[in-house]
């Protein structure tokens, strides 16, 4: 029996999770640990039956314990709830879908507290990769992908030595807006960016996907995951979502992993790898599929993506502000506070005006997070 943690269980991910769960037999939930959606967590009690659960807000923690004072649940609300989740002594594996800076903290103490970790909280990584990987070392912990585009390359350097890797191929699927140019999304709206052609996914990540900033946070995160620099990782529109990505090595071979664009499959294989298991669903129809396109990303116009290289590549600190500002800036425009084209032009302000930071501490993320955020709203108050 593997017993499993989700921080974040009722997002995207973390709702695709307890499908995979349901389906697996020898899969138990332990914990769950969500926001404030107390009737969506209220509704996983029910059927999963955790031994603790953490809702973030206190208020809807304290209403939903009330609600569930029958059940055997202990009941936790804000940072310290959620990394009691992280750490629960009978988790084998947590899987960490919080969105956001949020999920540092808890996956740093999941480490410690010798977890496996299902990876989708790609903030993480992007802020911390320094402080993360050599805990993954020192603990010998699993750190397992559950994003499509790096679980795709962690399927396909299976067997294979990683100082052999040539380059890796980030796959994008362009979004909403590929082709169009910057005149064309100055009037852009929220559901318009919502609009995502191939992938259902949370509203953040959605956004992020339009802008390409989520790429971006891809190929930092890529870069912590497979040891790489940022000269062998090329991002490839592929608007048909059928390949996840690939790895080119330095013989010329290009391995690529291809599948329907459904998330579930690399949930799946972050809980029962090293093993595969039969999955329920659409499989890939290639006399159905008239053909595969590539296309260049266009960095001028998702100008997020060109950033995202350049926090990389300067690494310490901006990353974290890359990403806080892009945290802060979709927000905004999901409150209709901003306009589209606003997103990289804060981004981008924010990077300007930053003091790089070498090797910042956790504590010193955490902090240039906060400076962010603080910067922003007092240019764009409530």
């Amino acid at each position: 029996m593997k017993h499993i943690a989700i921080l974040g269980s009722t997002g995207s991910i973390g709702t695709q999770t307890l499908e995979v769960i349901r389906g697996n037999e020898d899969m138990k939930v332990v914990a769950l640990a969500a926001g404030s959606n107390i009737d969506l967590v209220e509704q996983q009690i029910q059927e999963f039956h955790p031994e603790l659960v953490c809702i973030y807000d206190e208020k809807k923690a304290r209403e939903l314990a009330i609600r569930v004072q029958s059940k055997d649940v202990s009941v936790l609300y804000g940072m310290e709830g959620l990394i009691a989740c992280a750490t629960v002594s009978s988790a084998d594996v947590v899987v960490a879908a919080v969105v956001g800076m949020i999920g540092i903290q808890p996956v740093v103490e999941a480490i410690r507290a010798g977890k496996d970790i299902a990876f989708a909280n790609k903030e993480t990584l992007v802020t911390a990769g320094h402080i993360i990987m050599p805990m993954i070392q020192k603990h010998r912990v699993l750190l397992m992908p559950v994003d499509s585009e790096h679980a795709a390359v962690f399927q396909c350097l299976n067997g294979e030595h990683h100082r052999e890797i040539s380059r890796i191929l980030l796959t994008a699927s362009g979004g909403p807006f590929r082709g169009k140019k910057k005149e064309d999304l100055k009037n852009i709206q929220v559901e318009d960016a919502l609009k995502h052609p191939n992938w259902s996914m949370g509203r953040k990540i959605t956004i992020d996907s339009s802008t390409m900033v989520n790429k971006g946070l891809e190929v930092i995160e890529a870069k912590w995951l497979f040891d790489v620099d940022f000269d062998q990782i090329d991002v490839v529109l592929q608007p048909q979502s059928v390949i996840h990505s690939m790895v080119e090595f330095v013989d010329g071979a290009v391995m690529a992993q291809l599948g329907t664009p459904d998330m579930k499959l690399p949930i799946q294989y972050a809980l029962t790898y090293p093993q595969r298991r039969n999955l329920p669903g659409e499989r890939l129809d290639f006399s159905k599929l008239a053909g595969i396109v590539f296309e260049q990303p266009d960095r001028e116009t998702f100008r997020g993506l060109e950033l995202a290289y350049q926090a990389g590549r300067e690494g310490g600190s901006m990353p974290t502000v890359f990403n806080a500002a892009n945290e802060k800036a979709v927000a905004l425009f999901l409150d209709r506070k901003i306009a589209y084209l606003d997103i990289p032009q804060i981004i981008e302000e924010c990077m300007e005006e930053h003091t790089n930071i070498a090797n910042p501490s956790l504590d010193e993320i955490l902090q240039v997070e906060a400076e962010v955020y603080q910067r922003i709203a007092g240019r764009y108050p409530a």
